[in-house]
């Protein structure tokens, strides 16, 4: 054959291999329920997916797949055996929440292979969720899992980097972090992001990454993805091997040696999600409830033990009481008196913070009389609830929670769990098994929410958020307030509880302007009005909710003391009333036939309009706090009033710089 015709047969065979190629990449589409989000799943040499959410697109073609110790890579060349479709339409009822049922409905593609794995995609009216599903034998070692977000333009984000990273180690951290609002181009390159990370996708559409159901495996971490132009990959902190005692106050075990692989695990089972969460307004990132649709459902059979409430809290105060005949402090006196406090109030706990317990949480501090604490919060009807640390208590449970359980206490604050590899993640769950076992409560500091507190109920809440405690020590520098705390306290309704409750410890009674505020670690102080306060308690979701100033405090202020007493910690309906990120949100919760509704504003004084119509049939009486007419001079001001509402009304509210508004509205007559 003459050269010519060679080269000429080449081409052709080269043009018919690429067609081949083409043909062998199917695609298979999936829509949400109401048909404004389509999920495209690819599946050719690899398997890839695409998000639209009406005319915008959200995540460009994104390749997915988790590589094997034994070099076998899941998604790669997938061998379909199947696509299997189906249509959910469910609820489950949701005790300790926001709400007391969630809808659950949902399209659902899965592409099922012949290598004994499967890729479950699912479709929801507020976004989409993929998870990888294996039913292998023994025991599977995964090297590294590729998750890739390709946006479709150089949108701003909001991204929550990781700056403290405890003993110098890259992933011990505590998951507290502001808002780097900048564009996807303008993120570092080696610096990892927590989720949920907010991508503004333009014409009031947002959208969140996030993962869910996180059980032995490790937390999802971000990278920027410089090998596509506007992109985001997961992250995740490989296998510990080694570790030594470190971070903050030596009370976390470090890693100093970690594998070449992410997780060890059982070869028949579901991996975590990954997930968008898609809005078209702001208001639906802050009543979402993507969370709890894609954790487990609840593992305790029997949950009338768990007891969701206030409590009084001591360490943010650092006890500071005053008119009282004893010495302040890590002592029997001033818990009893904490307690008498509660009482008082009607709370239903007392926490004894950080130094009753010396070297073991079997050891007590000989100022604290443990037995009579509790037998006096027993008779006042208050319980106790003790903090420890993780490294103490991963060590020490098997002895503390049946000890601790008998003696009468309800709970622990476990505090610097300071990371979330796989063996962390092991270590929570069997926390929260063993505590479940013992009927005692969680509250987890150290770590993100990532959907046990379904799972595991008696987990009712966390911290991984910049809260109240920051106040302590904010850096003043040139005489301006480095963190805008404000901005950042209306940003996270719509990002952080995304992922679930939030310890963020509120209720300052000492308030301050921009001016005003100077950071004091034994006499702190917040950022913004009495009222911006107030209004947490309705709008952060904590099914255990802190009052973190001092008895003596709340009593010098009881007026607003009983308003705050009277929120409920968990709701049976939410309504987002109107709200952005970043900038304001007031908000709707209904306990029974009482409405609870708060609203806080950023730096920027604000009007704004409530419609009423919510409220439904019949009188109500409300009664409301707002910003004083000098609370942006004296943060402290504040007016109350009792007015009639019904449904028919409307009101224009006002809001202080870093102010806020709040309100109880019960039905008359009822």
């Amino acid at each position: 054959m003459k050269p010519k015709n060679i080269l000429l047969l080449l081409i052709v065979l080269c043009g018919s291999l690429t067609t081949a190629y083409a043909q062998s990449v199917k695609s298979y589409d999936t829509f949400s329920p109401n048909g404004l989000i389509k999920l495209t799943v690819h599946v050719g040499d690899e398997i890839s997916w695409e998000v639209t959410h009406g005319e915008t697109r959200v995540i460009l073609p994104s390749a997915l797949s988790m590589t094997l110790s034994t070099g076998e890579i899941l998604g790669e060349a997938p061998r379909v055996s199947k696509i299997l479709r189906a249509t959910v339409d469910t609820s489950f009822d949701t005790p300790f929440y926001k709400k007391s049922r969630v809808i659950d409905q949902y399209h659902q593609l899965i592409v099922q292979t012949r290598d004994n794995y499967t890729v479950e995609f699912r479709v929801y009216d507020e976004g989409v969720a993929y998870r990888f599903r294996t039913t292998r034998k023994g025991e599977l070692t995964i090297q590294e899992e590729q998750i890739q977000f390709n946006f479709a333009a150089d949108h701003k984000a909001y991204v929550p980097y990781i700056n403290d990273m405890r003993g110098g180690e890259r992933y011990t951290y505590s998951f507290e972090s502001y808002y780097d609002e900048i564009r996807l181009s303008e993120m570092t390159t080696d610096s990892l992001a927590i989720v949920p990370l907010l991508v503004d996708l333009g014409n009031g559409k947002k959208a969140a990454v996030m993962e869910g159901d996180v059980e032995d495996y490790p937390g999802m971490f971000l990278l920027v993805d410089r090998s596509v132009s506007h992109g985001l990959k997961g992250a995740f902190a490989p296998y510990p091997l080694e570790g030594k005692i470190g971070g903050h106050n030596n009370l976390n075990i470090v890693p100093t040696k970690r594998a070449d692989y992410i997780a060890k695990t059982t070869g028949r089972r579901s991996y975590p999600w990954r997930a968008v969460v898609i809005s078209s307004k702001d208001t639906e990132l802050a009543d979402n409830d993507m969370m709890q649709k894609l954790a487990a459902p609840s593992r305790i059979k029997d949950m009338s033990w768990i007891k969701p409430g206030k409590v009084a809290w001591d360490w943010w105060n650092t006890t500071n009481l005053s008119h009282v005949d004893f010495k302040s402090g890590m002592n029997t006196p001033t818990y009893k008196y904490f307690i008498d406090f509660a009482a008082a109030n009607k709370l239903e706990y007392i926490i004894i913070d950080e130094g009753w317990s010396r070297g073991s949480l079997m050891v007590l501090n000989p100022e604290i009389d443990l037995e009579a604490i509790i037998a006096h919060g027993k008779q006042k009807g208050v319980d106790v609830i003790l903090w420890a640390s993780w490294r103490l208590m991963a060590a020490e449970k098997d002895t503390v929670f049946p000890h601790y359980a008998a003696m009468g206490i309800k709970g622990f604050k476990v505090d610097f769990l300071d990371r979330d590899d796989q063996e962390m993640i092991r270590s929570m769950y069997e926390i929260a098994r063993d505590a479940a076992a013992h009927k005692l409560l969680l509250d987890l500091h150290g770590m993100k929410a990532t959907g046990i507190q379904r799972t595991y109920p008696n987990v009712v809440n966390f911290e991984g958020v910049k809260g109240l405690e920051n106040f302590k020590w904010a850096p003043i520098i040139n005489g301006q307030i480095r963190d805008d705390m404000p901005r950042y306290d209306v940003t996270i309704p719509f990002i952080r509880m995304l992922a679930g409750p939030l310890d963020y410890t509120p209720g300052a009674m000492k308030n301050a302007t921009r001016k005003t505020y100077r950071s004091i670690n034994d006499h702190p102080m917040s950022q913004g009005t009495r009222v911006h306060q107030m209004a947490m308690y309705t709008i952060y979701e904590a099914p255990l909710q802190m009052l973190a100033d001092s008895p003596t405090a709340y009593m010098r202020e009881q007026e607003c003391t009983d308003f705050i007493a009277q929120v409920p910690t968990v709701f049976d309906e939410t309504v987002v009333l109107s709200g952005e990120v970043g900038e304001y949100i007031l908000m709707a919760r209904r306990k029974g036939d009482v409405w609870y509704v708060g609203g806080m504003t950023n730096w920027t004084d604000r009007e704004l309009n409530i419609d009423f119509s919510f409220l439904g049939s019949g009188s109500f009486e409300a009664e409301i706090f707002a910003d004083g007419i000098n609370a942006d001079v004296e943060a402290t001001d504040y007016k109350r009033e009792v007015i009639r509402l019904s449904a028919q009304d409307k009101r224009i509210i006002k809001m202080a710089p870093a102010g806020g508004w709040s309100a109880r509205i019960s039905p008359v007559g009822r």
